[in-house]
This record gives structure tokens, sequence and C-alpha cells, in this order.
């Protein structure tokens, strides 16, 4: 099982205001609503720690990309592929 950084393991009670028709559907379909709530806003998390992490490091991003450019790989000639 992989670590999730972004879980803490407990519980808290939230209030959502939800379209009553998506929270229908959600029902209908036997959709768990706190499970997929919760899935989603994983989902949204990660991905904004990700692009704010991009945007913090972009700089080293640029030259790390430019050097490796240059310069190629190090340890290329080892590559099995």
């Amino acid at each position: 099982m992989r670590h999730d950084p972004i879980s803490s393991g407990k519980r808290k009670a939230v209030n959502l205001s939800i379209d009553s028709g998506v929270i229908a559907a959600a029902r209908e379909a036997g959709i768990n609503l706190s499970q997929t709530c919760e899935a989603a806003l994983r989902t949204a998390a990660k991905a904004e720690r990700d692009r704010q992490w991009a945007e913090d490091n972009r700089e080293w991003i640029e030259a790390n990309n430019a050097w490796v450019e240059k310069n190629g790989l190090p340890l290329e000639k080892y590559r099995l592929f």
C-alpha cells in the first residue's frame, strides 16, 4: 500500500452545498457521496500541489533541462534502453 501524504486517517464532518439534482442522481446510482467527494478533493489537492511545486521550481527545471540538452544524460552509456 502506498503512503498518501495528504491523508490524515481522521474524519471531519463538513457542510457542502451541492446541486440537488447531482445528489439525487448520485444516490440513485448508489454512489457513496463522502468517498467520492474525498477522492475528488484528494485528486484536486494533489494536482494543485504538483502545479505549485513545478511553478516554484521552474527555474531549476529549465536550467536542468538546458544542461541535459547541452551535455546529454549523465551515465547515458550505461542505459539498457
